[in-house]
């Protein structure tokens, strides 16, 4: 059972009692696709292609998000786990998840501050325009807005669902007031038909932008799907998150984008009224940011307890990693880190890949799990490490970064792809030249 300062179980699993209604869930998820940055991406598309063919590259890359969301949010659901210490019994051993942990922490406090940047200057530049709130500037709004993100992750998932089922709602009802604002001197049929205004982007790029922009976030579903029930709930999740978020947001802002006659549609909109402005920024950016941060800590407390053998406190996680990102928001440093959190975001999906071929393939420690999920603990045991999993990692990490520079397919896809399919055939081979069924590697009785 978890304590005071638990209350999210990073280190143990969701029991029965703790999981939460399906709809609050489902708000957290709708309001990690549903913001802003979506808008700016279905711009894009916008600009450069046709209504229908926007349509149907945000489809292609929806429904590789989603298969990826529903595998490893169906085994978080089952298990009760997060997705850094699922990873320890699938695939990657104490030690994997330790190095998986890190990369998770450091990347999505990266994003936590990268986020609460924009959030900060948008402040800024609306409140400038419209004297708002006395005009305060950028550094006190990344303060306001990193440390309160803070402490509605420290109450944990049942607040972040709150908040999230408040500003999600509002997020899409300002927006489709600011669009229809937009929108009242076009029809629609003018809408899907026109030809877009700018240089034509071809389907495989859309599609690579549809799916890259959200890769790491889908890897990270196990951390808030564990609270549902089954796989079920888990696959209606991700598909009206996909319709509302994905599809939605995306199509809007293609006829912001055809009407407007450019991609620059998130300032227009923010320029039609100061306080639907504000509320945009606002929205947008605390159902987003929360989860950043939330995946951020449980990666950590997952990272050091594997180093350390010890549970810190997660509270303590939390203020730590919220402080340091504000921090260098507030600076400006964050900025410059951008690339180097788009490069961790290469080395997420390969996990993917490996952590569903072990657990729902291989499965090779799915009767430990079962054995032990009926007590309601973790199993007895854990690998130390699973060099074969390190390598493929590497190996998939290789091939995305390649495929990147080079803009060959999806570059996140690619990599998991790649990562689960070596996987498989090694970990096969291996079992054939040992003349065993299930290849299992040095063991510690030190699981937590």
């Amino acid at each position: 059972m978890a304590t005071e300062e638990d209350i999210d179980y990073s280190l143990s699993r969701v029991p029965d009692e703790a999981k939460q209604p399906f709809w609050r869930i489902l708000f957290i998820r709708i309001g990690a696709i549903c913001c802003v940055s979506q808008l700016m991406l279905g711009a894009a598309l916008g600009f450069g292609m046709t209504f229908w063919d926007a349509f149907l590259a945000t489809m292609l890359g929806s429904v590789l998000l989603q298969v990826v969301s529903w595998a490893l949010g169906t085994a978080a659901a089952h298990e009760g786990l997060s997705t850094s210490l699922l990873s320890r019994w699938a695939g990657f051993g104490k030690g994997g998840s330790a190095l998986f942990g890190g990369v998770v922490a450091i990347s999505m406090v990266g994003w936590f501050g990268v986020q609460n940047s924009v959030f900060g200057e948008g402040m800024a530049s609306i409140v400038t325009l419209t004297d708002f709130l006395g005009g305060m500037e950028y550094p006190v709004w990344a303060i306001i807005t990193g440390l309160g993100i803070t402490l509605l992750v420290v109450f944990g998932i049942k607040a972040i669902a709150n908040f999230a089922a408040i500003f999600v709602p509002l997020f899409v009802i300002v927006v489709i007031v600011a669009a229809a604002i937009i929108l009242q001197n076009h029809s629609l049929t003018e809408l899907l038909t026109t030809a877009p205004p700018g240089p034509a982007l071809t389907l495989g790029a859309a599609t690579t932008m549809v799916a890259g922009g959200f890769i790491a976030g889908a890897i990270c579903t196990p951390d808030y799907a564990r609270f549902l029930k089954n796989g079920n709930q888990v696959f209606w999740m991700t598909l009206i998150g996909t319709f509302v978020g994905e599809l939605g947001m995306n199509l809007l802002a293609v006829m912001l984008a055809h009407a407007m006659g450019t991609e620059n549609v998130v300032d227009i909109m923010m320029g039609t009224s100061g306080i639907i402005g504000v509320i945009i920024v606002v929205a947008s950016t605390v159902k987003l940011n929360d989860i950043n941060l939330y995946s951020s800590s449980l990666g950590l407390a997952t990272m050091l307890n594997a180093l350390f053998n010890k549970k810190l406190s997660r509270n303590a996680l939390v203020w730590t990693l919220g402080i340091v990102g504000t921090a260098l928001s507030v600076i400006g440093i964050i900025n410059y880190f951008t690339d180097f959190l788009v490069l961790l975001g290469v080395a997420i999906p390969p996990v993917a890949g490996i952590m569903v071929i072990d657990y729902f393939v291989l499965r090779r420690s799915r009767k430990t799990l079962d054995e032990s999920r009926a007590k309601g603990q973790l199993p007895a045991k854990v690998e130390n490490w699973n060099p074969i999993a390190i390598v493929c990692w590497i190996a998939g990490f290789a091939v995305g970064e390649i495929t990147s520079i080079m803009a060959i397919g999806i570059p996140g896809l690619n990599s998991l792809i790649l990562a689960g399919v070596l996987y498989w055939a090694i970990m096969k081979a291996y079992a054939g030249i040992k003349k065993q069924d299930v290849i299992t590697f040095a063991e510690t009785d030190q699981v937590l």
